[in-house]
C-alpha cells in the first residue's frame, strides 16, 4: 500500500522538475538551429538544422561580444565569493561561540540588511562609488557584492556552527591551540559543505546580477555578461538564435560549477538549516 503513493509522489517530482528544465530545452534548442526554423515555435521539427553559427556570432558580435563578457563576469564573480566567505566565516564563528557586547543587535542588524531591497541604495551607492573614485571599476563592483552578501552568509554560517559540537574546540584549547588555530583546522574543515554552498550561492548571484553591474559598470570594455546579452538586440532586429546562444554561454559556468559541487552544496544547506 505505502508504494503507491511514493509512485505517485516520484511522478509529481520528475514533472515539476520537467517543467523547470523546459525553459532551458526551448533556449537551447534555440541556438543550435537557424532562425526560419524556430521562428514558430522551437518545438516544431519539420526542418531540423545543427548549426553553431549563432555561438560563434554572439561569441564574436561586433557590439556586444559575449566573450570578453565572460571573462569579465569571472574577474567579478570570484573575487567577491571568496572575500565573502572569508569576511563571512570569522564573523559568523564569532557570532556563535563568542559572547562581546553588542552582540545581539548587530546580529539583528543583519537581519534588517538582508531585508533590504538593493534598488533602495542604488543612489546614494552610486554617490559613494564616486566620491572614491571607485565608478566604473572592477573593484568597485566587487567590494559592493562582498558587502551585499556578508550578512546572508553569516546568518547561514552561524547556525552551521552552533550545530557543531563545541568539545573538539574545548579539546584543542587544552592542549594549547589559539582561536585562530581552532578555527582554522578544526571548525573549517567541518564547516567545508556549508562554505561550499555558499560560494555556490554567492558565485551564481553575482554571477546573475544585473542591478549593481548596470549602474556601477559603463565602459563597454568591462561590462559583464547581463549587462552584454540585452545589448545583442538591435534596435530593427531581434536576432533570437544569436540571443539565445548567449544566454546559453552565460548559463554554463554557474551550472558547471553547481554539477561540480553539488553534493557538498546539498549537504551544506542542510546542515545550515539544523539551528536558528
Amino acid at each position: 500500500m505505502m508504494r503507491k503513493p511514493r509512485i505517485i509522489l516520484y511522478a509529481v517530482a520528475w514533472l515539476i522538475g520537467l517543467l523547470w528544465v523546459l525553459p532551458f530545452l526551448g533556449v537551447f534548442v534555440s541556438s543550435l538551429r537557424p532562425f526560419r526554423e524556430v521562428v514558430d515555435g522551437w518545438w516544431r521539427l519539420e526542418e531540423f538544422t545543427l548549426t553553431l553559427d549563432a555561438f560563434i556570432r554572439a561569441w564574436n558580435h561586433p557590439s556586444a561580444p559575449v566573450g570578453p563578457a565572460l571573462l569579465n563576469s569571472v574577474y567579478i564573480a570570484v573575487p567577491a565569493t571568496l572575500l565573502t566567505i572569508m569576511f563571512a566565516s570569522l564573523a559568523a564563528y564569532a557570532f556563535a561561540r563568542f559572547k562581546f557586547r553588542l552582540k545581539s543587535p548587530l546580529f539583528f542588524l543583519l537581519i534588517l540588511i538582508m531585508a533590504m531591497p538593493g534598488q533602495s541604495i542604488i543612489i546614494p551607492l552610486f554617490a559613494y562609488m564616486v566620491d572614491l573614485g571607485l565608478l566604473d571599476t572592477r573593484l568597485g563592483l566587487i567590494l559592493v557584492h562582498t558587502a551585499w552578501g556578508i550578512p546572508w552568509a553569516v546568518l547561514f554560517l552561524r547556525n552551521f556552527f552552533l550545530s557543531v559540537p563545541i568539545d573538539l574546540e574545548e579539546s584543542a584549547r587544552v592542549d594549547g591551540a589559539s582561536d585562530l588555530t581552532v578555527f582554522r583546522r578544526i571548525v573549517l574543515p567541518i564547516a567545508l559543505p556549508a562554505i561550499v554552498s555558499i560560494a555556490v550561492l554567492q558565485f551564481v548571484w553575482v554571477w546573475n546580477d544585473f542591478l549593481f553591474a548596470l549602474i556601477l559598470i559603463q565602459s563597454p570594455g568591462k561590462k559583464v555578461i547581463t549587462q552584454t546579452i540585452p545589448m545583442i538586440q538591435g534596435r530593427f532586429d531581434i536576432p533570437w538564435s544569436v540571443l539565445s546562444a548567449a544566454s546559453v554561454l552565460s548559463m554554463i559556468v554557474p551550472l558547471l560549477i553547481f554539477v561540480f559541487l553539488q553534493r557538498y552544496y546539498i549537504k551544506g544547506v542542510m546542515a545550515g538549516a539544523i539551528k536558528g
